[in-house]
């Protein structure tokens, strides 16, 4: 009989998470290699739910409050060939799309900075994400002050010009 659960995922303040599933042992090391190229500043954590064999958490990064992070969310999820990067001091848009360009990543369920609560099936042995929760239920449609203070955001933190 399969389980249905909802799993809340620890994302402190000032931290973001890509959350995504891969197929290989060597998804540890691929996403580092990934990260380092792009943006060498930024702080991060990867784990790696290792889905044969030893079953195990692979894990690296560049800090250990990161890691530890990237490993006990990995932990909450259980789930076989899923990774979590946890990062700080940049933004998953800054390294999105060399994840997803590594060879091993299947898919990302995630790249958020936002609460994130994670639908999981567990049946025996085994465990897979169905589906994430990313951030909150809408409110209402963007006027003409929203635009502005979209338009204008971008620009403060750099992202237009």
């Amino acid at each position: 009989m399969v389980d249905f659960k909802t799993i809340s995922l620890d994302i402190p303040e000032g931290t973001s998470i890509i959350l995504g599933h891969s197929h290989f042992i060597k998804t540890v090391e691929d996403l580092y290699e990934a990260i380092v190229n792009i943006k060498p500043e930024m702080e991060f954590g990867i784990a790696f739910n290792e889905a044969s064999q030893e079953r195990l958490i692979r894990y690296d990064g560049n800090n250990e409050e990161m890691i530890n992070l990237a490993i006990e969310n990995a932990k909450r999820l259980k789930a076989g060939h899923t990774f979590v990067i946890m990062l700080r001091k940049g933004w998953p848009i800054n390294i999105l799309n060399t994840i997803k360009m590594v060879p091993e990543v299947a898919r990302i369920y995630a790249a958020t900075s936002n609460p994130v609560k994670v639908v999981i099936a567990e049946e025996g042995e085994q465990a897979a994400i169905l589906g994430v929760m990313d951030g909150f239920t809408i409110k209402g449609v963007e006027e003409e002050k929203h635009k502005k203070e979209r338009h204008q955001f971008l620009r403060i933190i750099g992202y237009k010009r």
